[in-house]
């Protein structure tokens, strides 16, 4: 009996993906374990296994196809003495998810309507038969007596634009008729975000020229997630100014031990191990919030944020209390590299019990960050700058310091227990000789 072959949930966020690449062709004999094809998730190009054996009988997504849904049919295996070639493509329809009632009611009139004539630009009217124009086109023309009916419009759909009107001769404009109000319970009424959309569009016509792009299966993880997180997680914010003196000598003299072995030390790697030890300090702060229940963990799994084309990724370095700065070194050089060739595997960025950003590098000073849901903790680190600073003697020195704050979810984590972790965020990195030990 031939055996359905479809798209996988590759990740728990994944909901569709893309099929890059299909490693197999028709009348291929697969066996259970071997690449079959590459899939693009919302997260990294992942490869797909084979879990029964036969041979490729039908392959029905073309490599290349993007936005196929989880549990799509994308191939037909054939069993064990069945003839590949004359296996059916019918399943493929049987996976389609059957439209509802209402939808295919609508489809129906849909497909009966005929199509309207192809007809020139001309001033593009709504529905209620006022002029399709854009906000700064009308001003012009009310300022220059422009009649807009009598201009034909360029933009989208015939809109009347600034060009249109700047050629326009000038003439006694037609006293605009008031618009009635939208009754109750209408769509128009019903809909002002969308008029919104139209008129933020309409704005755009009369600039430079712009483009519309579809936003990518990790854009839109992004947008859900984060909105999710400022939605739901209650944040609270704290802010420390660190000293980075005593952790950048000590830097420099460990990678002057670590050059013979090509590693290099980051300021960021040394900052992953002070929020993983200030995780084990304050307990409180390493947890997840899950409805009813508080998630405790034993030990510091830090995910680091990685900004990569189109979007932005957060490998974890699993047990960062633990690792030493080499150790923190090597994994975040590897998961970085990877990070960008999108070759991270699931179990390398999904998790974590807390994050870090640092957006040092990039000249910010200091900024907050959106929590990582379901973590509960994640600290925002600025860049490193000479400032004014009183000494232990109170006398007034200068010093290297940067600002790092820090976003809890208040649901879990009490403003008290998120000072103490950053109080000892701070501590390790002004003696990171503690870090050491």
């Amino acid at each position: 009996m031939p055996i359905d072959i479809k798209m996988p949930a590759l990740s728990p966020t994944m909901e569709e993906g893309k099929l890059a690449k299909w490693l197999v062709k028709e009348g291929d004999t697969v066996s259970s374990g071997d690449i079959m094809a590459e899939i693009e998730t919302d997260k990294a190009t992942m490869e797909f296994e084979a879990v029964d054996e036969g041979t490729i009988g039908k392959i029905l997504i073309a490599e290349g196809t993007d936005g196929v849904k989880v549990g799509t049919v994308i191939a037909i295996l054939a069993g064990e003495g069945e003839d590949a070639s004359t296996v059916s493509a019918a399943p493929a329809a049987a996976s389609a998810p059957a439209k509802a009632p209402a939808e295919a009611k609508a489809e129906a009139p849909k497909a009966a309507a005929p199509a309207p004539a192809a007809s020139a630009p001309a001033p593009a009217a709504s529905k209620e038969g006022r002029i399709a124009a854009s906000p700064l086109a009308k001003r012009i023309a009310a300022d220059k007596g422009v009649d807009l009916a009598a201009v034909k419009g360029s933009g989208p759909n015939g809109r009347i634009v600034r060009a249109d009107v700047e050629g326009a001769k000038s003439a006694p404009a037609k006293p605009a008729a008031a618009a009635p109000a939208p009754a109750a319970g209408s769509a128009e009424a019903k809909a002002p975000a969308v008029e919104m959309a139209a008129e933020t569009r309409a704005l755009l016509d009369d600039r430079i020229p712009h483009s519309v792009e579809k936003l990518s299966g990790m854009r839109k993880v992004i947008a859900r997630r984060l909105t999710q997180s400022m939605q739901e997680a209650p944040h609270i914010y704290l802010t420390v100014d660190v000293r980075l003196d005593k952790l950048m000598a000590l830097r420099a003299e460990i990678n002057s031990m670590l050059e013979k072995q090509g590693v290099k030390v980051s300021v960021n790697d040394m900052l992953i191990k002070a929020l993983g030890r200030a995780l084990i300090d304050v307990p409180e702060c390493n947890v997840t919030f899950a409805g009813n229940e508080l998630i405790k963990y034993a030990r510091a799994d830090v995910s680091v944020a990685v900004s990569i084309p189109g979007g932005l990724i957060t490998p974890i370095v699993q047990n960062a209390n633990g690792k030493s700065f080499s150790e923190i070194a090597k994994a975040t050089k590897d998961l970085g590299k990877r990070a960008k060739e999108g070759k991270l595997q699931p179990g390398e960025y999904q998790g974590g019990t807390a994050s870090i950003s640092n957006m040092g590098m990039m000249g910010i000073k200091q900024f907050t960050a959106v929590i990582n849901p379901p973590q509960a903790t994640i600290i925002a680190v600025g860049a490193g700058e000479k400032r004014p600073w009183v000494m232990p003697d109170d006398s007034l020195g200068v010093a290297t310091v940067m600002s790092a704050t820090g976003s809890f979810d208040h649901r879990a984590v009490d403003g008290a227990d998120g000072a103490r972790l950053m109080a000892a965020f701070r501590e390790y990195i002004e003696t990171p000789l503690g870090m050491v030990a």
